[in-house]
């Protein structure tokens, strides 16, 4: 698909830009004039020719400059992807090295190019997008998949904010890098730490700027949810302490997102730490306490009946409160 002439470009879409991202994109004209990204990885080279080696790579979801055309090849600055600085005070634990490669100029073809101005763009990248993230997920998945994925999903937000695939791309980029840092932080001796500010924090930049863009969406209440992950402890290590913080750390996200898609799942988990307490108290000899876990587990679990009949977290919850009545541990060995 052929980007349109950079005269074009140059008149039509710094307004469009300006129109559609006011407030999110204070770069200049220029800057914002011929942006696009690739659907493929693109070899640079320093000549509209083919024949010598290329001189650097332009893969999925980086960014390009459009700066002139020759026949069937253009003319960019590639790499020019900026940095964000969506939460300052939040900086990432770990960071891929070749995610933000240097800017280059040079000439690559004229083909899976796809701008702001590109008919049906937000629907390409985003198509794109889910498909890299597919391979991600696969057993033996491509090198750089994920990374593609997660650029090109904030293209779809960052060029076409008013497209109905906005927030779900915006939502996905920020989950995928959510992810990828929580698998990292898993792998270290102190993802084990009973106490959350012990271990590395997973980066919520993202996410948070996710949840100032679209406030009263769906992907917000989703965003917030995982956010606890920051919270909760690595490893409770037997102790009541931390499934009566996470108790109430579901409770209240449930009670602020009544109407949310987490909703039922922060309920069941709420619903199961009581009936871990119930294990907990009574390892303690602490009867009163231990009843009164049973008696909670009972009433987030009707509660989640009452609320969200269909949804397997309500059976789910039952369960654990069957658990709890017929004296099964809910927490450790269930075995008589």
């Amino acid at each position: 698909m052929r980007f349109p002439s950079v005269t074009a470009a140059v008149l039509l879409l710094p307004g469009l830009l300006f129109a559609q991202k006011q407030k999110r994109d204070n770069r200049s004209g220029y800057e914002r004039s011929a942006r696009s990204t690739v659907l493929h990885t693109a070899n640079v080279y320093a000549t509209p020719d083919s024949s010598a080696p290329p001189i650097v790579t332009v893969t999925p979801g980086h960014e390009i400059v459009v700066t002139a055309h020759n026949g069937p090849w253009v003319n960019v600055f590639a790499n020019t992807d900026t940095k964000e600085d969506v939460d300052p005070d939040s900086k990432p634990e770990f960071e891929d090295p070749e995610a933000n490669p240097d800017p280059s100029s040079g000439w690559i073809r004229d083909k899976g190019i796809v701008g702001p101005t590109t008919p049906n763009g937000d629907v390409l990248i985003y198509g794109a997008a889910a498909e890299y993230e597919a391979q991600a997920m696969r057993p033996h998945a491509p090198k750089g998949a994920d990374q593609a994925a997660h650029l090109l999903y904030h293209r779809v937000a960052n060029y076409f904010p008013d497209s109905p695939l906005a927030p779900e791309a915006e939502f996905r980029a920020a989950d995928i890098r959510w992810q990828l840092d929580k698998l990292d932080i898993s792998t270290l001796p102190s993802a084990h730490e009973q106490e959350a500010f012990l271990r590395p924090q997973i980066y919520e930049g993202e996410f948070k700027h996710l949840m100032k863009l679209y406030p009263n969406s769906p992907f917000t209440a989703r965003a917030a949810f995982e956010l606890l992950d920051n919270k909760l402890c690595g490893d409770w290590q037997g102790l009541p302490k931390c499934p009566e913080m996470e108790t109430q750390l579901y409770l209240k996200y449930a009670d602020r997102y009544p109407d949310g898609p987490k909703s039922a799942e922060a309920l069941y988990n709420a619903a199961y730490r009581q009936g871990a307490l119930v294990t907990m108290y009574a390892l303690d000899e602490n009867k009163k306490n231990s009843e009164a876990a049973a008696k909670n587990c009972q009433s987030i679990a009707d509660e989640l009946r009452q609320k969200y009949p269909q949804s397997d977290f309500a059976a789910r919850a039952a369960t654990v409160a069957f658990r709890v009545k017929q004296g099964i541990p809910v927490y450790g060995n269930d075995r008589d």
